[in-house]
């Protein structure tokens, strides 16, 4: 819904100047809520039960409160009420897919690594969590202003390049601070997938983006699902595969890049597309 909704409302132009903001506030959020978590469950011995009915009551009466303050906003185009698959949308599909298995990769397994190779506490994941937080804080609205300056074509790739030389480098490992470090970077690197969402939003019939967005999250989760299992089986026999198999998944998306446009558009979606298009310019 807010992938949804963000699209329909903000203009091409400013989408990646928005969503880069919107990843500082809520990084800002998710730290503020991570602190109060681990102060009331560390210095107070607050229950889960309680916790939950704590934040879970906070986050109903600020919805009512919102439900009341904003009017009915009348969307910009009436959206397609069913789940749909365009052959224009198969390279956004294939981006989505392997977007979520790179995410499962650093969800799942690179903090597998940190606890199981490192023997990284509590303690230090969560200072780990908390330095992301404000990694994004500081820097997703600069990362968000460069997408919006350069082309989506230009950022994937090198959020690609990145990531293949990062998940190198977890096989690689032996220093916990390096390790630790890789972490970080390897997080900071999701804000560059904004370039995703607003490749899509150039491309797609404005009536198609609540529904593809649906679809988005049903294709990542399929990656979600699928990754973890296989490459669990993996991570028993060599823990440093799964990470070369995700340089793999990253060398995959590279790839794919070189099928996207310089400029998308309404009806240049691939690069092939925006080839012809010139030459019958010239």
């Amino acid at each position: 819904m807010n992938q949804s909704l963000t699209l329909q409302w903000i203009s091409k132009d400013k989408t990646a100047h928005f969503l880069g903001p919107m990843l500082s506030v809520k990084s800002i959020a998710s730290l503020l809520a991570f602190s109060s978590i681990w102060i009331l469950m560390e210095h107070f011995a607050w229950s889960y039960q309680a916790t939950y009915l704590l934040f879970g009551g906070i986050a109903l009466v600020l919805t009512i409160v919102l439900a009341f303050s904003f009017p009915y906003f009348v969307p910009p185009a009436e959206q397609t009420r069913r789940l749909i698959l365009r052959k224009r949308y198969l390279l956004f599909y294939a981006l989505t897919f392997f977007s979520g298995a790179r995410r499962q990769i650093f969800v799942v397994f690179a903090g597998f690594l940190m606890v199981e190779k490192f023997h990284y506490s509590v303690a230090d994941v969560s200072a780990l969590f908390l330095i992301n937080y404000v990694f994004n804080w500081l820097f997703a609205a600069k990362i968000g202003q460069f997408i919006g300056r350069v082309s989506e074509r230009s950022v994937l790739r090198f959020e690609y390049i990145g990531l293949t030389i990062l998940f190198i480098l977890y096989g690689l490992v032996e220093n916990a601070h390096i390790a630790a470090v890789l972490y970080v970077i390897d997080h900071l690197f999701f804000a560059l997938a904004i370039a995703i969402k607003t490749y899509f939003q150039k491309i797609a019939l404005p009536e198609d983006i609540a529904a593809s967005a649906g679809v988005s999250f049903s294709i990542n989760h399929i990656a979600a699902v699928v990754i973890p299992a296989l490459l669990g089986m993996v991570w028993i026999v060599n823990a440093s595969w799964v990470f070369y198999i995700g340089a793999g998944f990253a060398c995959c998306s590279l790839l794919l890049t070189l099928l996207m446009p310089f400029e998308p558009s309404l009806n240049v979606e691939f690069r092939r597309k925006e080839k012809a298009l010139v030459k019958q310019v010239l």
